[in-house]
Parts: C-alpha cells; sequence; structure tokens
C-alpha cells in the first residue's frame, strides 16, 4: 500500500512503526474470509482491509477521529485472525492499536460511553474493586432483561455465586516436588482471581509437580490489556512496567501466564516498551522468556510422564483467539489432553472467535451475543461431556451460552495427574 506520511509525522516512533505496517498490505482481502465481524455483516468496513483503509486516512491526514472511523474500530474484535490468514505478514494489532490510542486522544465519544469506559479501565484490573462490582451485578442479575443494552449485558453476564479469593494468588513461592527443573514467575492476573480462581490453584499443582519452583512475585498484577485494547496506551504501559520490574527482580527461568489474552500482551511488551530506555532492553527479556502454560508444560515433559489416566471423557477443545492467532499455539495443548487420556474434539469453525475478546462483549453486547451463540452451537454439535480453553474471557462467555460444564485447560490437566476433580464435571460416558 502506498503511504504520504511527511518527515515530521514519521519523526513519532508510534506512527512510523504504522506507515511500515500499512505497506505491507496488498489489499488482497484474504482477511475478510475470516473476520468474525465481516461475517456477520457483510461490511467492507467492519472487515480488516476495511479498517485500515480507515486508519491510513485518519494518520496520514493527521486527522482527529471521526464518528465513522470509531463505530468500526470498536467493533474490531481484535481476534487477530486476520494476521494468520495475511499472505503479507501485517502487523494489524500494532496497527490496530495504535489506531485505537489516536482515537482516545482526539475523539470525543458521549458521555455515558465515557464514563463506562473509564469506570470498566478502573474497575477491572482492581481485583477487590472488581468483586465489589460484581457483587452488585449478582444482585441485578434477575433483572437483567429489563435493563437497556449494556447495562442489561453486564447483569446478565455476573456469575450466579462467586469464589472466595484464593491465597495462591498471594505473593509467594511454592517449592517443586522433588528435582527443581524449572523456576517460573506465574502471572496470577486480575479478572481471573475473582472469576474463577480454582484456575491459578490448578495451574501451581500441575507446575510443581512436574518439576517447578513457582513464584508470584510481589508487585506483579493485571497485563495491561484491558486498558491497552481500549487505547490508554500509557495506563497500559505502567502496567507493563510495573510487571517487568517484579519479575526482573524474581528472575525466572520463564514466565508462565495462564490466560491467552495476558500472554499475548506480555509477549509483546518488548515492542510496548520499546521507546523507553530505561526498560526497553529488560521489557524484551521479559517477552522472549514468557510462555503460556502449555508451551511450559510441554518444555517439562507433560506429554511423557502424563500416563493417560484420565476418564475418556469428550472434551470440545476451545482454541481462544489470543491462544491461535496471538500466540500462533494451535496443536499443544489438545496433544497434553490426548496424553492425560481425554478424548479431544475439534470445534467446527473453530478460527472465529467467541466474541468475548477483553471488554468488547460488555462494549458491543448485541455483535458478541451473536458470535457467542454461534460458538455454543458449534462446540455443542460435536456432543461433548464438557469444554476446555485457556482463557478466562472465553470461559466465561461460553458459559453464558451453553448449559455444558466449560473448564480451564490446566484443571483437566490437574486432575488427569493427581489433582481434584474439577466441580460439574460427569462421569466418563
Amino acid at each position: 500500500m502506498q503511504t504520504n506520511f511527511s518527515l515530521a509525522q514519521l519523526s513519532d516512533p508510534d506512527v512510523a512503526a504504522s506507515e511500515q505496517i500499512l505497506r505491507r498490505c496488498v489489499h488482497c482481502g484474504f482477511c475478510t474470509a475470516t473476520c468474525p465481524t465481516f461475517k456477520l455483516l457483510g461490511d467492507e468496513l467492519d472487515s480488516p482491509r476495511g479498517r485500515i483503509y480507515l486508519i491510513k486516512d485518519m494518520l496520514e491526514n493527521d486527522r482527529a477521529a471521526d464518528a465513522l472511523t470509531v463505530r468500526h474500530i470498536d467493533r474490531c474484535l481484535s481476534c487477530l485472525s486476520c494476521m494468520t490468514t495475511c499472505p503479507s505478514g501485517v502487523n494489524y494489532m500494532h496497527l490496530v492499536d495504535h489506531a485505537r490510542a489516536h482515537i482516545e486522544q482526539t475523539f470525543t465519544r458521549p458521555l455515558p460511553e465515557r464514563w463506562l469506559r473509564r469506570w470498566l479501565a478502573f474497575v477491572l484490573p482492581r481485583p477487590a474493586l472488581f468483586r465489589a462490582a460484581l457483587l452488585g451485578a449478582m444482585a441485578a442479575k434477575p433483572l437483567a432483561r429489563f435493563l437497556p443494552g449494556r447495562l442489561g449485558a453486564m447483569a446478565g453476564m455476573a456469575p450466579r455465586r462467586l469464589p472466595s479469593p484464593s491465597p495462591v494468588d498471594r505473593p509467594q513461592t511454592f517449592p517443586a516436588e522433588g528435582e527443581r527443573r524449572m523456576r517460573v514467575a506465574l502471572l496470577t492476573g486480575c479478572a481471573q482471581t475473582v472469576l474463577d480462581p480454582a484456575i491459578n490453584e490448578a495451574t501451581v499443582r500441575l507446575l510443581t509437580r512436574f518439576g517447578a519452583e513457582v513464584v508470584v512475585a510481589e508487585g506483579a498484577g493485571c497485563c495491561g490489556a484491558l486498558v491497552h485494547h481500549m487505547g490508554q496506551a500509557e495506563a497500559g504501559k505502567r502496567a507493563a512496567a510495573a510487571n517487568v520490574r517484579a519479575w526482573l527482580a524474581a528472575r525466572p527461568d520463564r514466565i508462565v501466564v495462564n490466560a491467552s489474552g495476558c500472554g499475548t500482551q506480555v509477549k509483546d511488551y518488548g515492542y510496548m516498551l520499546r521507546n523507553d530506555p530505561a526498560l526497553a532492553e529488560n521489557a524484551a527479556w521479559i517477552s522472549a522468556r514468557t510462555r503460556d502454560l502449555a508451551e511450559v508444560l510441554d518444555e517439562l515433559g507433560f506429554g511423557a510422564r502424563a500416563r493417560g489416566t484420565a476418564p475418556k471423557l469428550r472434551v470440545a477443545y476451545h482454541s481462544a483467539c489470543s491462544m491461535q492467532h496471538g500466540q500462533q499455539i494451535t496443536d499443544l495443548p489438545v496433544r497434553l489432553l490426548e496424553a492425560a487420556g481425554f478424548a479431544p474434539l475439534a470445534v467446527p469453525e473453530g478460527h472465529i472467535c467467541c466474541g468475548s475478546a477483553g471488554t468488547y462483549n460488555l462494549l458491543q453486547p448485541e455483535l458478541a451475543g451473536r458470535l457467542g451463540a454461534r460458538k455454543a452451537a458449534h462446540i455443542e454439535s460435536t456432543r461433548p461431556d464438557a469444554v476446555a480453553a485457556g482463557n478466562i474471557g472465553c470461559m466465561v462467555q461460553i458459559t453464558g451460552a451453553t448449559a455444558l460444564p466449560v473448564l480451564h485447560t490446566a484443571q483437566l490437566l490437574d486432575w488427569a495427574t493427581g489433582g481434584p476433580k474439577p466441580e460439574g464435571l460427569p462421569e466418563a460416558s
């Protein structure tokens, strides 16, 4: 794609990076075939190619975002399926993140939307506040269908019960069982610690069982993805910087992330903080050592040591977009489930997003609901006993659209290798 940025514009490192991304796009349109919003709406401007044109026009003309551009960028899930499909290597993730930051700086949203976005950005990364907010949403859940738009969506997504906080999520070190083969720092996360603390508990048991010493580092918290994808770039960088400092002090061999959306973000810290002279090198060091839980289990030899003793439950594996498109991890979780003894099932149209996408299901509830129902129908068509996923957002989204038990892959692998049976699982069929 030809671009016409001035030398003055290109002196901004973010503009310079986006200009290089734009120049890789050859207008081929392969991305439209896998874009969830284009599938639903059939509008070119709701495809990656259409959004790239809007972003190019906005940045190249150095103008404030307008309502048309904002509407179509807001509808993007950042599922990154377009990056998997693109034959030219267009880094749409970095481009749309820059566009969102530009929108945040130059566009004035209606007051109710500004308040909602600020509230979400303030509450969701803070577990104590998020817990309090969920308690309020749970009280409003019976009235969800009577509440308008986003309020109804938020109340409807509230869980029926809220687990107690887990002591696992406090800063501490868990020794490896037997010989220590690796020292890892675990990102416990923010929303996940409130919605399903059993995931981190299963993760710690798994890692220590297979020879890893696990550190929950003092000062580490939210990965920054939630605010970053709402255009609040500086807030995202502050969260990233805090984690980089905390993990540097722990000096782990690996940083383990068990929520794939967070993993995609942490693996990008080197890019996020590339212009920070104090942190750029250390951020790149952290990104290079960050792995999804499945990758570390594979390094620890899970497949050879699991012994395949789990009940032969039929498990539909939902590959989160941030896992398969963001991190390019596709077959590994399935192989681990097979090694544990489960019978994994491929989900039709598995490359299409479930509609969770961070805060997307709260900010775009109508489109997210349609995608969630579509995903649940495909999952149910495989007639599984349970659903496995590696991302808490997807788990919440799918749970809202099906009666099937939805579990984190870590919970199943933990159970298969000596941990407790997860709640809600049926007996082997």
